[in-house]
């Protein structure tokens, strides 16, 4: 068998398949269908400072190819997690981290603070968030604030550090840059893009949020992309989500440019969809005289 196991910022794994943050909950519900410590880690879902109860309904509506969420980043808050969730992840034998969200940047570099003191093996950044000192702005729609706050946070955390990057710019490699300038130890990307559906027959649109994050195989191109153009652009290494449905996909992914994978919205349509991914790989690997899964990493060929 080939060799899956990757290390990202001096962090080990297993295998290159993660749990994507926001559709893994903590872990417990698919535990009922494989042990996790079969997964190379987990993203835990968005931890908030203080416990929210997310969006009002309806906020999650299936679209072409994928589906449209405002959940609203719905946890019960990060003190909660360390006390009740992390030991029992911690006893799950996988890779776990903790992705935090919040409104400012003193609420990322308290939990940033709170984190580094757990066994919490990462940290992952959530820029995607509207910073309300800013008048809402995403902390991840410009260089200056993505360098601001991962600069921050950087200063306060001890973990390795992963930001993970917002699809919605207009130049994403320069983003990256401005992170990886900061003090990231590690890309993840792409978050969500901003989707919207109306119902002609109400007129209003599906979700009660009027735009929510369009995620699942519809934009696996787009992701693609610019996993691509990133990697030419940094040094450190990628986790490359978005899309994901097939280990076609994940070799396409890593062959673009990144070094482990976030697998998200198709575990609602198979639970065992990261297991799958996983043999199928290792089988490809095989089939192909490729020793280490690394080897595939950053091979594109352009013309």
């Amino acid at each position: 068998m080939a060799d899956l196991s990757v290390k990202v910022a001096g962090v080990s794994f297993d295998n290159p398949i993660i749990a994507a943050s926001g559709t893994f909950g903590f872990g417990r519900e698919y535990n009922e269908f494989y042990p996790l410590e079969k997964l190379g880690g987990i993203s835990c879902k968005g931890i908030t400072l203080k416990r929210r109860d997310g969006n009002p309904p309806p906020r999650i509506a299936e679209t072409p190819s994928g589906i449209l969420n405002a959940v609203g980043l719905q946890n019960p808050g990060v003190d909660v997690f360390i006390i009740d969730d992390l030991p029992w992840l911690k006893r799950q034998n996988t890779t776990v981290i903790a992705n935090i969200a919040g409104n400012t940047v003193e609420e990322y570099c308290q939990m940033a603070e709170k984190l580094s003191e757990t066994d919490v093996d990462m940290i992952e950044l959530n820029i995607s968030c509207p910073n309300v000192k800013s008048g809402g702005v995403q902390f991840g729609t410009s260089c200056e604030s993505v360098g601001n706050i991962t600069s921050e946070v950087r200063r306060r955390c001890k973990k390795p550090l992963i930001v993970k990057l917002s699809p919605n710019v207009t130049d994403i490699a320069s983003i990256a840059q401005s992170a990886e300038a900061n003090g990231a130890d590690a890309i993840s990307m792409i978050n969500t893009l901003t989707g919207m559906r109306i119902d002609i027959g109400t007129r209003r649109p599906i979700i009660r949020n009027n735009t929510g994050g369009l995620s699942g195989a519809a934009v696996f191109p787009v992701a693609v992309r610019m996993v691509w153009q990133v990697s030419n652009a940094v040094k450190i290494p990628i986790i490359g989500m978005g899309g994901i449905t097939t280990w076609e996909d994940a070799a396409e992914m890593l062959i673009a440019g990144a070094s482990a994978l976030q697998i998200g919205t198709v575990m609602f349509s198979d639970p065992y969809a990261p297991i799958k991914i996983a043999e199928g790989l290792n089988d490809f690997l095989d089939k192909n005289g490729i020793k280490s899964v690394t080897e595939l990493t950053k091979t594109v060929i352009p013309w």
